[in-house]
């Protein structure tokens, strides 16, 4: 499984304006199992990933792991620049390559940002899922994926060729690769990213009144702008 980082992103920030927005209409068959593996991915969370982030941020020191995420969101980048080429973005993936030669180099392999805090470059997170949509391919059906979350068809699909372009995973090398590495490289970034958004899964929780539909109407139409920018 490949790291895909968004980690700049809040979960606010992604769903400040859900509610701003026509509703929308979710293919969702599956809900049965939605709703099952929602359940389960929600003990998971409380009861492994959210206490071990938590211990984590009180040993770590904030500006380290913001260092940290930083670097694995600099790893990220030929996923990001293929996709912004795909959706001929190209002024975007022009600035995505002077992101990734600024912070590998005067960044220190990307823990500093100097990128956007002396240029003003951010980052475009853009996905194959997003290119897809793109071109008009449509979600498909809403379905929840163990530990990862909200997904439908298309996205759960994309993970595939984004993770082949992307350097934390086994697919990017030709010689295999160490399970028990991905699993560690992988614990790493999701304990970290956790540990810098502290609080906003039970925020979300909290004014949920059904939690199952109001986190897929959230993805969806999260995605739905996300491929209209």
């Amino acid at each position: 499984m490949a790291i895909e980082d968004k980690s700049k992103d809040t979960l606010e920030d992604e769903f400040d304006d859900e509610f701003e927005e026509d509703e929308v209409e979710v293919n969702d068959p599956f809900s049965g199992y939605n709703r099952s593996m929602t359940y389960f991915n929600d003990v998971v969370y409380t009861n492994v990933l959210i206490p071990v982030s938590t211990g984590y941020s009180e040993v770590v020191h904030v500006e380290i792991r913001q260092g940290i995420s930083n670097m694995f969101s600099n790893l990220v980048f030929p996923v990001r620049f293929v996709n912004n080429v795909l959706q001929l973005k190209f002024d975007n993936a022009l600035e995505e390559t002077g992101r990734f030669l600024i912070n590998s180099t005067i960044g220190l392999l990307g823990f500093f940002d100097p990128a956007k805090e002396e240029l003003e470059w951010k980052a475009h997170n853009e996905d194959f899922g997003q290119t897809l949509g793109f071109y008009g391919v449509g979600p498909g059906p809403h379905v929840v994926l163990p530990f990862l979350g909200p997904s439908n068809m298309r996205d759960a699909f994309s993970i595939i060729p984004d993770s082949m372009l992307n350097p934390t995973s086994e697919y990017f090398y030709d010689l295999p690769f160490d399970a028990s590495n991905g699993i560690v490289l992988n614990g790493v970034f999701y304990i970290n990213k956790a540990s810098l958004h502290l609080g906003e899964y039970e925020s979300l929780k909290k004014d949920a009144i059904d939690f199952y539909p109001f986190m897929r109407d959230l993805y969806e139409q999260n995605r739905i702008n996300e491929i209209k920018e």
